[in-house]
């Protein structure tokens, strides 16, 4: 049995070809009548963006999709790699400075460490005397006496005696220092140091302080001495021509802070800091 076979286009479907005719294709056949609606014009395309790959074949528009996602991909880990780079920089310069600042501060530790335990250490002295016998030191019997203006002294320079009511501070002295105030340091125990500047030369100046102790004492230049040095305490003196004798400390052994002072325990710091003082 044959079936009337018709294959027709739903113009429903293109309203903008409705009402074009209808155009029968060939004759009777065995298999019926073919009826077909052709369109008078071809159906417009959408067209492709310039600069826009594109591809029919949908292997080729993954691969090129794939090649962008790829491009892209790459930038990002170059950007990445560039910050990186620039992180590593900026720690090495970091770690310089720390290596730098670090380096510095182990020199100025170092120097400071040197310069205590290479710096010259005051002498140090026992307090008080034994009453040991020193050759050359003279001694003598003054009577302590608080008095204004200047005392002429029997010894020189003086040995105990009347005296200003204000002490010299003790310590380190490149002028000459006011007979009164000195003697009253004596009083208190000190031992007054001191050395005509015509006749010391710096090396021996150094070598007296040496064997300074770092209290009660008194270094001063002093015109008109009778010898280079003179180391003076409360009724005792001793007269010097070098600074490497050695009953120096022994003098300051027997005489420095000593008990038979009129005032062993007074002070000797916190009344007058006379002229040139260095330390």
């Amino acid at each position: 049995m044959l079936e009337t076979i018709r294959a027709k286009f739903d113009l429903n479907r293109f309203p903008s070809h409705r009402g074009m005719q209808t155009h029968t294709i060939g004759g009777p056949l065995r298999s019926g009548t073919v009826t077909a609606r052709l369109q008078a014009e071809d159906i417009p395309m959408t067209p492709t963006p310039p600069g826009k790959r594109t591809s029919g074949n949908p292997a080729a528009r993954a691969h090129i999709e794939l090649t962008v996602k790829q491009q892209r991909e790459q930038q990002k880990q170059q950007k990445l790699a560039e910050y990186q780079r620039q992180l590593a920089r900026r720690r090495r310069s970091r770690l310089t400075w720390w290596i730098v600042g670090g380096a510095a501060a182990v020199a100025i530790v170092a120097v400071i460490t040197a310069s205590i335990v290479f710096a010259p250490k005051p002498a140090g002295y026992q307090a008080g005397g034994t009453g040991a016998t020193i050759e050359g030191v003279e001694t003598f019997s003054n009577a302590t006496q608080h008095v204004s203006g200047t005392v002429d002294y029997p010894q020189n320079p003086p040995a105990g005696g009347p005296h200003n009511q204000y002490w010299l501070n003790c310590g380190i002295y490149d002028q000459p220092q006011t007979n009164e105030n000195a003697v009253h340091s004596l009083e208190h125990g000190a031992v007054w140091v001191t050395y005509d500047k015509t006749r010391v030369s710096a090396a021996d100046l150094d070598a007296l302080k040496a064997q300074l102790p770092p209290s009660y004492a008194i270094l001063s230049p002093y015109e008109g001495l009778p010898t280079p040095i003179v180391l003076s305490a409360w009724n005792a003196q001793l007269k010097l021509d070098s600074a490497t004798d050695s009953r120096i400390p022994t003098f300051f052994e027997e005489y420095w802070r000593s008990q038979n002072v009129p005032e062993p325990t007074a002070s000797c710091s916190g009344a007058i800091d006379g002229p040139g003082k260095q330390s």
